[in-house]
């Protein structure tokens, strides 16, 4: 495919520029679903009901632990997948004469953390200037709206993607990436793939895998006035914790062996993310469970990551009186997911990158990130490039979430731009 020529670039952009106050509307439409683990089920219909509105034809499935177990990127979960509900809307040229292209987003959300926080409801969508407040706002729902935007900027225009496009919603991106995961054992496939994440408008070049654990400890109760007789298993948590700071110190002392992460100070982040022990004030607590989550180097296996924490934690318990006769139980209940790397130099890069420098007038920058992506189902298991590329957002996973709109329609506008050069264009029939 050769470059576009500057006049049609022109027109794509000012037709997202046309379509850009329906696009906030839906954003802001799909911010006041409060799609927590488990809710995203009605937000999934309202995707469903926007795809099938545009003419594209439409899949809509429960994720089915069965179907995906044996798949080396499963994670494993130990929650009900009842409403656990992926959406995608296939996108069938005339002629394909094109690059096939999947749109990916996810429609899960984080937590809001004590409402009370917020200077406004979590997800009551309100705009300041430039900002979109709202759980989800930034992460991810204005890719998701993006997604949809750019081939509706195409269209206004009379055209569309000369190949098959997957516009893919999915869930479990936040906790296991199995619903990206189920989308591929479902037989969706292409020949690229693009997940507008909060990226502040660059591309990802590598990032981290994930892996979330749960270690459970037991005590001895007694009351507090013979609390020598009892051991605390909340202290003894505290203790285990320790030992796995020291672990994070350790493999970041590794970071020399990953050229995309020998840069950052402490690439690898272990964060104790919930705790909760103990029935009675006045009573020396019987247990205590944390759950923890590590980030791992791309190329490191989840499971061999997972025997180094359980070493871990049994160095740390033989350390200790009472632990080293009562160990901790260590269980797995969310990410098992290893790290990627986007290779430099790809087709789909350089199209990004030509598109990029049209839509924001700069070059586009790579950098490295240290969270968890969908990305690398499609790098890892499909062996395509996924361009994780997405707007300016800010307080992600935090309070007063936020996305900048003006990022958002720069980035709506490469990612038609993208489209159009990537797949082809063909005249759409009335």
């Amino acid at each position: 495919m050769t470059a576009l020529d500057p006049s049609l670039s022109r027109e794509i952009l000012a037709a997202v520029e046309d379509g850009f106050a329906d696009q906030v509307a839906v954003l802001e439409n799909l911010v006041r679903f409060p799609t927590l683990r488990g809710q995203e089920h009605t937000a999934q219909d309202y995707m469903f009901d926007a795809l099938a509105a545009r003419g594209y034809a439409l899949d809509r499935w429960t994720l089915d632990v069965e179907a995906i177990r044996h798949h080396p990127g499963f994670s494993p979960v130990t929650v009900d997948y009842g409403q656990a509900l992926n959406v995608v809307g296939t996108h069938r040229p005339r002629e394909a004469k094109g690059r096939s292209l999947i749109l990916n987003g996810h429609m899960d959300v984080v937590p809001t953390g004590p409402a009370d926080m917020w200077a406004s409801p979590p997800f009551q969508p309100r705009r300041e200037g430039d900002w979109l407040y709202g759980r989800g706002a930034g992460d991810m729902k204005a890719g998701l709206s993006a997604n949809i935007f750019a081939v509706d900027a195409l269209r206004r225009l009379g055209y569309q993607p000369a190949a098959p496009v997957y516009q893919q919603s999915v869930v479990e991106e936040e906790c296991t990436g199995n619903g990206a995961l189920a989308c591929l054992m479902r037989g969706y496939r292409a020949d690229a793939a693009i997940i507008p994440e909060p990226e502040d408008d660059k591309l990802v070049r590598a990032n981290v895998g994930v892996i979330w654990f749960q270690v459970t400890v037991r005590g001895v109760p007694a009351h507090v006035r013979e609390a020598g007789r009892g051991a605390n298993a909340i202290e003894a948590a505290f203790r285990l914790i320790q030992g796995l700071r020291g672990l994070e110190a350790a493999w970041n002392t590794r970071k020399g062996a990953h050229r995309h992460f020998e840069h950052l100070d402490a690439p690898i982040t272990f964060n104790p993310g919930k705790i909760v022990g103990g029935d009675w004030a006045s009573s020396v607590p019987a247990w205590c469970t944390f759950d923890g989550r590590f980030g791992l180097y791309p190329g490191i296996d989840p499971r061999d990551a997972a025997r180094e924490i359980e070493a871990c934690l049994r160095r740390t318990a033989a350390d200790d009186p009472f632990l080293a006769n009562n160990p901790p139980e260590v269980t797995y209940n969310g990410f098992m997911a290893e790290g990627y790397v986007l290779e430099e130099g790809s087709a789909a890069e350089q199209t990004l990158g030509r598109a990029h420098a049209q839509a924001y007038g700069r070059a586009l920058e790579a950098f490295t990130t240290t969270s968890y992506l969908d990305g690398r189902v499609f790098v890892l298991y499909q062996g395509i490039p996924c361009l994780v590329y997405g707007p300016r957002a800010e307080a992600i996973h935090g309070v007063d979430e936020r996305v900048s709109l003006e990022s958002v329609r720069r980035v709506t506008g490469a990612i038609a731009l993208f489209i159009a050069e990537w797949c082809g264009l063909e005249r759409v029939t009335r």
